[in-house]
């Protein structure tokens, strides 16, 4: 037989049998296997020493809530301030919503806030400032490697002539060479001809 202990008013399922934790007296033969809700040593103890399974489910913590009518002074002093810390945070939050920064009056925690948002505004106005830079380092660098290959594909009016002419002594010996080969090798070509 499957036995919960457990304080449950409702929701039980068909084939377990159901107790009350408060009323444990001691362990019942029959049970095959043992789940215990909630902390209770005892029970858990009795059954395993019984050599019977259990199974401990754990139950959540208990949240407390304290009304302002049943708060002593002091309590209601607090939640005042957490009140008026929580508005103050909203109406930073709804400005920067808004796309604006507005140092709030009051809260320690929307200052604090908003000094941290301030910083974080200055670093990323400086990295905006370091960014813009860079862009016009990247520029400058790009015009400068399309001047370098625009000087690279064509040389110079003097020396297209030269490359023109290697390029002819070249074909005339059927050598081979690259259609893109610059003067120096070219000349290097035209020298191993003359030697061989």
């Amino acid at each position: 037989m499957e036995l919960v202990y457990t304080n449950q008013l409702d929701g039980f399922e068909p084939g377990k049998r159901y107790r009350v934790p408060d009323l444990f007296r001691s362990v019942e033969r029959d049970a095959t296997a043992v789940t215990v809700v909630g902390h209770y040593p005892d029970i858990v103890a009795a059954y395993e020493h019984a050599g019977v399974e259990v199974e401990v489910v754990e139950l959540p913590p208990t949240i407390v809530f304290v009304t302002q009518a049943t708060a002593s002074g002091e309590l209601s002093e607090q939640l005042a301030r957490l009140q008026a810390e929580s508005g103050a945070v909203v109406l930073l939050i709804d400005g920067l919503e808004a796309g604006e920064i507005h140092r709030p009056e009051s809260g320690d925690l929307a200052l604090r806030l908003f000094e941290v948002l301030g910083t974080i505004h200055a670093s990323v106005g400086e990295l905006t400032a370091e960014r813009d830079g860079l862009l016009l380092t990247v520029d400058g660098l790009r015009d400068e490697v399309e001047a370098l290959k625009k000087a690279a594909i064509t040389p110079p009016a003097g020396e297209a002539d030269e490359i023109a002419a290697l390029k002819a002594k070249l074909d005339e010996a059927k050598v081979q060479y690259r259609a893109n080969a610059s003067k120096e090798s070219l000349e290097k070509l035209v020298a191993e001809l003359s030697t061989a």
